[in-house]
């Protein structure tokens, strides 16, 4: 039975684990090994790793990092970062990866996701839409980016999420530009709109800021996955780093009361 997933999120910038705020200031926050090794002892549900880096400098992945982080999670692990062939896909499974994440590639030719699914499986596929809401005195809804949010693509994220999970993808992620680093909450108006739309797992990235939000987000949207930043490496007013993960008493109550809602 599928249950609703708390899944830490790491940035990697220059070889280093940060945090951004509107994907923008990337401050250092620590090693990604040493924060992988807490989150195994905190029996993280599982981890997404995603360079921000590697698409946005025109690099494929660094395998030896991918390597490293395989050998020592010991949860789920999802990673992304340039990838743009089947080849670098199969390798990063190979590596002990067991999903691998796209966004550019995907929003620039869905069919990757086909070639790749074939190739490794559906269920190690994930798809991820960075969504902003769109600028401008009369602009309303929302729109796509790519890049680290330096390219604008004129699409509906609900429709493009219908048409990657078409393609292929067999885990969609929606993450929010907005509410990246603001610890404000998710934006549930769009993750229900997503929710509505698609079969697929799902995952929402960007806003949560307390233990509440993501019980916010379980209520709203059911069994999926609640995304974390800066809550989890972050404690207090004045956001000393410090990598923490609800315990598995917090989690099952915290379930517990947002699905009974």
């Amino acid at each position: 039975m599928l249950r609703p997933r708390i899944i830490p999120c790491l940035l990697v910038h220059e070889g280093g684990l940060v945090k951004t705020v509107g994907f923008k200031a990337p401050k250092y926050v620590g090693d990604p090994i040493n924060a992988v090794k807490i989150f195994n002892e905190k029996e993280a549900d599982e981890l997404v790793v995603l360079d921000i880096d590697a698409t946005a400098n025109g690099v494929e992945p660094d395998f030896a990092m991918v390597a490293h982080l395989a050998a020592e999670c010991r949860m789920p692990l999802c990673y992304g970062g340039g990838v743009t062939t089947v080849e670098q896909a199969k390798l990063i499974i190979g590596l002990g990866v067991e999903k691998v994440a796209l966004s550019a590639a995907a929003v620039a030719d869905p069919a990757i996701l086909t070639r790749i699914a074939e190739a490794v499986g559906r269920q190690s596929v994930v798809a991820v839409i960075d969504v902003r809401k769109r600028s401008g005195l009369f602009a309303t809804g929302y729109e796509v980016v790519t890049r680290n949010a330096s390219v604008v693509h004129k699409l509906n994220p609900v429709e493009l999420a219908v048409q990657l999970e078409q393609a292929g993808a067999g885990e969609i992620v929606i993450n929010s530009v907005d509410r990246d680093g603001t610890m404000q909450g998710y934006d549930l108006k769009l993750a229900r709109e997503v929710r509505a739309a698609v079969s697929v797992p799902l995952s929402f990235l960007g806003g949560a800021g307390s233990h509440a939000h993501i019980g916010e987000l379980f209520g709203a949207c059911g069994v999926v996955g609640a995304a974390v930043g800066s809550l989890f490496v972050f404690k207090g007013q004045y956001r000393a780093v410090l990598i923490n993960y609800p315990s598995q008493a917090q989690k099952d109550d915290l379930i517990k009361s947002s699905l009974a809602v």
